[in-house]
Parts: structure tokens; C-alpha cells; sequence
């Protein structure tokens, strides 16, 4: 019964058009009623307590390192080192964009702000070049979600804060799978552009691209400090945060100089308006969480999929359709505050191993981020490319195709994820 309420009241608030934090506030407060609980007092105590996170502190840096990136030549300088290294091949530019947007993914972790770079700096040369445009933004579009699922990423944070499990452990379990999306739109990319014929760039000197990767020596050294950090353990995700920020916005000012002390300002106020949004999100959803737990909807939950609990495989099978069908409608944030704690005492209860989970659980989420009606990341290439949504959801297919196949190789054989993971952390 409490399910179904959940489940009315949540669907009913946002088909309303409410904001989707209003409407897990909403939820809670639904839900209260339902079990004659109703205290103002404690909605507003896991408000403040649902944005009072150390862990949580990792967001707004981030994001602040992911825009100081952007505007200070860091993101620019990586694409110029794949160009020297593979722009020369056929089809080389898209090779870049792969190239590009796995290292950028080991920077910021935010698809957006990724996807955003990629496509302001790359779209353009593939126009210019005769690449086909739709398959161009495509590509970059898909090139983007990798972002969330390779070191540091925002998603795994909140996700790890939602659903109480090592966000360091889900670091280092994304970094095999990202790198598997990577090859997986490599090959896409190859057979796509089978029947293109498209001018490739120049190939260049040794000594340019000794020249360019001397410049990008400094943005190529934030992954290694990162990643490198957290598994030396030198320092938490929220540290690896501030390092992240604090790093770009020297290397930015002081080594490449694209950006001065008061352009700084403009960045400070886009990152705060940025965490704003997330940590409001993360705040209401401790009240429909609070809520969840009060309401024991795990174990109504679990006894509707009782069947299959004894096959940890079709159980995931089923959570990753369920959840291909809500990223279509619904952003990856809500997605992961609202599933995850009714979910993860599914997958424990069932022996499946929650950072394995987590994984896939932002990867599938991911998929949804390229897919309409929503496909938050389409709206960001459509409008960069200036192409109607149409033209770009046609062009991404292959690459959402290879995307499938990997999730459904995840799927079979869990310990692609799994084992990596344990070797790594």
C-alpha cells in the first residue's frame, strides 16, 4: 500500500509540472500523512541534514573545477593532443572526440559540462571537414556520459551519500567501464563512417606534437593527482574535490594565463547557481528517503520480486530495463535519489555487490541522459550544433547500440566490474 502511494503521489507531483524537489518534499509528506506521522519539525530537520554532508561537499567543487577548465584553456589543450596524436587517421576527428572525452571525463565528472567542451570546440571542425553532422553531434553527445562513470565523478558521490556505500570504492570501480564505453564508441564510430569519405586533418611533425603535448603536460597531470590520491590514500573524494579546483585555477591563471582574477567571479556565481540546484535535490530527498525507510518500502519490494530474487542476473536484467524506461523521463540526479534507497537493500538482500550495482546503476541512468524525450545532454549538443533534436537522436543510434551491448555484457558477466574494482582499490 505504502508503495503504491509512493509511487501515485511522486508520478502525480511531477506530471503536475512541480519542481522535482517540491515533489519529493511532497512525497515525504504524503507518506506521513499515510502513517498518521506528521511532524514539520523533522521535514525541516532532514532538509538541513540532507544538504549537511561532508561527502556532499565534493559537488560544488567539482563543478567549480569543471568550469574553470573550460574557460581556462585546460579542455582545449586536450583536444589539441588528440588532433596531433589521431586527427590524421580516417574518420580521425570523431577518434578525437573519443580521445578527448574519456581524459576530460577523468577531470570534471560532469556530463554536461564535458559534453558542452566537446561540442563548442569540435563541432565545428567536423562541419568545416564534411563530417555528417548529426552523426558528428551524436558521437559527442555519447562521448560526454562518460563522464559520470570515470574518477572523479559527481553522480558516484551523490550516489554514494544516497545509498551509504565508499565512494572511493566506486572510483576505482569506474574506471574499467569507461574506458570499455570508450572502446565501444570506437568501434561504433569505425563502422559508421565506413561509407564517409571526409578530408582528414594534416598529419603533424614529431616535433608539434612533442610541442603540443608539452603544453597539455599540465591538464594531462589533474587525472594522475586525482585518481592517483584517492587510491594512495593521500586523500577523501571531497579532498581530491578541493585539490581539483584549486589545481585548475592555477594552472589556468598562472601556467596557460586564459583567464584573470576577476574572470573568476562570473565562474564562482555559474558554479553556485549549479550546486544549488543539486544540493536542493539532495536535501529533498532526504525527506522521501526518510520516508521510504519509516515505510519499510524495500521489504514491499522485495516480497513483489520474490521471484527472481534467487536469480542475482535476471534481477538486474529487470532493475536495468525498469531504469531505462525512468532515464528516458526523468535526469540522472532525481533518478539516483529517488531509486537508490529503495533499490540497494533489494541488491544486498539478494547478494549482488552494491558498488557492481552502483555502477551499472549510473551507467544505465547515463543512457538516459542520450535518449528523448528528456536526453539532457541532446538538448545541450542540439543546441551548440544548432541541429533540431530529430537530426541528433538519428545520428547518436550507433553509438546507443554499442552502449546496450556493453550494459548487457555488464549484465551477463558482472565480474568485468567487479574484479577490476577489488585489483584497483
Amino acid at each position: 500500500m505504502a508503495l503504491g502511494i509512493f509511487l501515485l503521489s511522486l508520478s502525480g507531483f511531477m506530471f503536475l509540472g512541480m519542481p522535482i524537489a517540491f515533489a519529493l518534499v511532497l512525497t515525504g509528506i504524503t507518506l506521513m500523512w499515510h502513517l498518521d506521522f506528521f511532524d514539520a519539525q523533522l521535514i525541516a530537520q532532514n532538509l538541513i541534514n540532507g544538504a549537511d554532508s561532508f561527502p556532499l561537499m565534493a559537488v560544488p567543487f567539482f563543478i567549480l573545477a569543471g568550469e574553470v577548465m573550460n574557460a581556462g584553456g585546460i579542455s582545449k589543450r586536450i583536444i589539441n593532443l588528440a588532433i596531433s596524436c589521431v586527427g590524421h587517421r580516417r574518420g580521425g576527428l570523431g577518434y578525437v572526440a573519443i580521445i578527448a572525452a574519456v581524459i576530460l571525463a577523468s577531470l570534471s565528472g560532469s556530463a554536461i559540462a564535458d559534453t558542452a567542451a566537446l561540442a563548442t570546440l569540435l563541432l565545428p571542425m567536423m562541419r568545416n571537414n564534411g563530417y555528417p553532422i548529426g552523426r558528428s553531434a551524436g558521437l559527442i553527445a555519447a562521448g560526454g556520459i562518460i563522464a559520470p562513470i570515470i574518477p572523479p565523478s559527481m553522480p558516484f558521490i551523490i550516489f554514494g551519500v544516497t545509498a551509504n556505500q565508499s565512494i572511493s570504492k566506486l572510483f576505482m570501480a569506474g574506471i574499467v567501464p569507461g574506458i570499455i564505453m570508450g572502446l565501444g564508441l570506437v568501434l561504433a564510430w569505425k563502422w559508421s563512417m565506413k561509407s564517409v569519405d571526409v578530408e582528414p586533418q594534416p598529419r603533424q611533425s614529431i616535433k608539434t606534437r612533442l610541442k603540443v603535448a608539452k603544453d597539455g603536460f599540465f591538464a594531462l597531470l589533474m587525472p594522475v593527482i586525482i585518481i592517483g590520491g584517492l587510491r594512495g590514500g593521500l586523500f577523501t573524494p571531497t579532498e581530491a574535490a578541493v585539490i581539483a579546483a584549486g589545481y585548475a585555477m592555477i594552472i589556468s591563471l598562472v601556467v596557460y594565463r586564459e583567464i584573470k582574477i576577476t574572470d573568476l567571479v562570473p565562474l564562482f556565481i555559474q558554479a553556485a547557481y549549479t550546486t544549488s540546484i543539486v544540493m536542493f535535490l539532495c536535501a529533498a530527498a532526504i525527506v522521501s528517503s526518510y520516508m521510504v525507510t519509516l515505510a519499510d518500502l524495500p521489504a514491499e519490494l522485495i516480497s513483489i520480486l520474490e521471484p527472481i530474487m534467487d536469480s542475482p542476473r535476471t534481477l538486474m536484467a529487470t532493475i536495468v530495463v525498469v531504469m531505462l524506461l525512468i532515464g528516458m523521463v526523468m535526469d540522472l540526479t532525481p533518478t539516483i535519489l529517488i531509486l537508490a534507497p529503495v533499490t540497494i537493500p533489494l541488491i544486498i538482500k539478494a547478494g549482488i555487490d552494491p558498488i557492481y550495482f552502483g555502477v551499472m546503476f549510473i551507467m544505465v541512468g547515463c543512457v538516459g541522459l542520450i535518449t528523448p524525450p528528456v536526453g539532457t545532454v541532446l538538448s545541450v549538443v542540439s543546441s551548440v550544433a544548432k541541429e533540431p533534436l530529430e537530426k541528433i537522436t538519428k545520428g547518436i543510434l550507433p553509438f546507443l547500440f554499442a552502449y546496450m551491448a556493453i550494459i548487457i555484457l555488464f549484465v551477463i558477466f558482472p565480474e568485468i566490474i567487479t574484479v577490476p574494482a577489488k585489483l584497483l582499490y
